[in-house]
C-alpha cells in the first residue's frame, strides 16, 4: 500500500491527511513478549520494552512472508539495521493491534503509525525520523505527545475508533508509570555500557 520509490501512502494511511517519513509494506519487527512489560489502560494497552535491533532478528521477524524480507532487504542500509533502546507501543486492548511505536533509539530515533493490514493483508507501516535537535529527548517527547496528542495520532494510524473510548482519567497513571520505566529501562542500559567499557 505505498510506492516504494518516494514513500507516498496510498489506501487507508492517505485518508488521513499528508504523509510524513517513509511508508513500508511491512509492519513493524513484534515487540518481544518476555522484554515488554504490558500496562492495560482501559481500551488501550501500553508496552515498554527495551530492544536491541540487529540484521539477524530483522530478518527472522519477517522469514515466513516472502514479499516483507524482500523489502526488508531492498530498503536496509548497508550492513543491515543495528540500534537499540526504548520501545513505547500503543495497542489496541481488545485485538492487540498496535497502532503507535515510539522506537526511542540512540541512533536514529524515530515513531511509527501503524495502520491494520489491508484486505489482502498489506501493511502500511508510516515510519517517521525524530530531530532531536529541534525536539530535544525523544523519552519526553514521546510521553508529551501520548498525553496531549494521543487522539490525532491514533486518528492518523487509522485507531479513530478508539478514542471515544480512551479514558483520560484512567490513561494518565499508566502513562506515568509506562515513562517510569522507561526511564529506568533507559538508564540501567546506560549504566551497564559504562561499566563495560
Amino acid at each position: 500500500m505505498s510506492d516504494a520509490t518516494n514513500g507516498v501512502a496510498t489506501g487507508a494511511a492517505a485518508d488521513v491527511g499528508p504523509t510524513v517519513g517513509v511508508v513500508y509494506g511491512i509492519p513493524p519487527q513484534p515487540p518481544v513478549a518476555a522484554n515488554t512489560r504490558m500496562l492495560e489502560a482501559g481500551a488501550l494497552r501500553i508496552g515498554v520494552e527495551y530492544r536491541d535491533v540487529d540484521p539477524e532478528a530483522l530478518r527472522a521477524a519477517y522469514a515466513g512472508n516472502a514479499a516483507q524480507l524482500a523489502e526488508l532487504e531492498a530498503k536496509s542500509p548497508v550492513g543491515g539495521f543495528s540500534d537499540e533502546g526504548v520501545s513505547v507501543h500503543v495497542f489496541d486492548a481488545e485485538d492487540g493491534h498496535e497502532y503507535l511505536r515510539f522506537d526511542l533509539f540512540d541512533g536514529e530515533p524515530h515513531y511509527h503509525y501503524n495502520h491494520r493490514p489491508g484486505p489482502v493483508g498489506e501493511a502500511v507501516n508510516n515510519v517517521v525520523p525524530f530531530d532531536v535537535t529541534a525536539g530535544g529527548d525523544m523519552l519526553e517527547w514521546a510521553f508529551e505527545r501520548l498525553r496531549t496528542r494521543l487522539p490525532q495520532m491514533l486518528a492518523k494510524a487509522g485507531g479513530g475508533h478508539l478514542v471515544p473510548r480512551v479514558d483520560r482519567a484512567a490513561l494518565e497513571p499508566v502513562l506515568a508509570e509506562a515513562r517510569g520505566l522507561a526511564v529506568a529501562a533507559r538508564e540501567g542500559y546506560r549504566r551497564a555500557a559504562e561499566a563495560g567499557a
